[in-house]
């Protein structure tokens, strides 16, 4: 090989080992920074999911320095989403956004899920809390929990009870309300919170169990009653209605919002964005917005996070294998 020959040869893999260093560089965790991050909604534009994360997104640009946006990728109750991500990048660009569902309830009920909860993320941030209520139409002849469990007894229609999809969480509260009361109950799921509410309204399904961010404008109009509500304290929006325990029924079961990486992001790509979330959530003005959605602000980190999770995966496993509902 000539002198030229081999300088040419030396020159051109020299520069192709620039171009795949660089390459390599625009791909890693460091040179991601000042990328976009972009957060992952398993739902529709329009709903208190979406609301709750595009407030956040909002704040987040302010201290993070960079842009970062919100893409909804509806379908599959979710599960389209968390697949996304999953298989993402671990380099702090895309995270996921998501109900307690598709991370708690969702292994239980699926033979095959597409990704496992507990391996394929890294937890980030418990965004907020929410309760679930039921709910009863205004012509039904019940003003408390205990009467409407003796219309149950009775059977006829008012066995049947309502939520926004079967599989929900919602779904799996009534069962565990029907075991705990002992009572014969029959679940009809709707298809979204926009088929129930009317149907309660007039009279096609005399029960719903639904999150009180859906239900609870329908009470303020009265055109349906809350009975109880499902967590350890009363809702701060309905603190007339009690919670289960308090009409003796030792039940509870909060849902909540959380933000997850893929697994195998660095904590130096993570943290920053949890603080930037968990700053959000620690401004006045920001709580007061997700006050108003009737969700609960909270702002846990992800070592809290991954302990409610946990708990939260046993405590609904035994409900829903009891329930012998299969999502698919």
């Amino acid at each position: 090989m000539s002198n030229d020959l081999r300088s040419r040869f030396t020159g051109a893999a020299l520069l192709a080992s620039l171009a795949l260093g660089m390459a390599i560089g625009a791909l890693s965790p460091a040179a991601a920074q000042d990328s976009p991050v972009r957060i992952v909604y398993g739902f529709p534009a329009g709903s208190v999911g979406d609301t709750l994360t595009r407030i956040i997104a909002d704040y987040m640009r302010g201290p993070l320095g960079r842009p970062v946006v919100v893409e909804n990728r509806p379908g599959a109750a979710g599960i389209l989403a968390n697949e996304l991500v999953k298989s993402a990048r671990p380099d702090g660009t895309t995270i996921l956004l998501t109900p307690l569902a598709t991370m708690v309830a969702f292994p239980h009920s699926y033979s095959k899920l597409s990704y496992d909860p507990l391996k394929d993320y890294i937890p980030l941030v418990h965004v907020a809390a929410f309760q679930l209520a039921l709910g009863i139409g205004e012509k039904v002849p019940a003003r408390t929990v205990a009467e409407y469990a003796a219309l149950v007894k009775k059977g006829g229609e008012y066995t049947n009870y309502a939520s926004a999809a079967a599989g929900s969480l919602p779904h799996f509260f009534g069962v565990m309300f029907a075991r705990t009361a002992g009572l014969e109950m029959t679940h009809v799921p709707y298809r979204g919170t926009g088929a129930v509410l009317p149907a309660l309204i007039g009279g096609e399904i005399p029960a719903a169990v639904l999150p009180i961010a859906d239900i609870g404008g329908l009470a303020k109009e009265g055109k349906a009653r809350l009975l109880a509500v499902s967590g350890a304290q009363r809702s701060p929006a309905f603190p007339e209605v009690p919670t289960f325990k308090e009409v003796g029924y030792d039940i509870e079961g909060s849902a909540w919002y959380a933000t997850f990486a893929p697994a195998g992001t660095p904590d130096a790509v993570s943290r920053p964005l949890a603080d930037a979330m968990i700053a959000a959530l620690k401004d006045p003005a920001i709580r007061a917005r997700i006050a108003g959605l009737g969700l609960e602000p909270t702002g846990l980190g992800p070592t809290q996070l991954g302990a409610i999770m946990k708990a939260d995966y046993e405590r609904w496993g035994p409900v829903i294998k009891a329930s012998g509902f299969k999502s698919d």
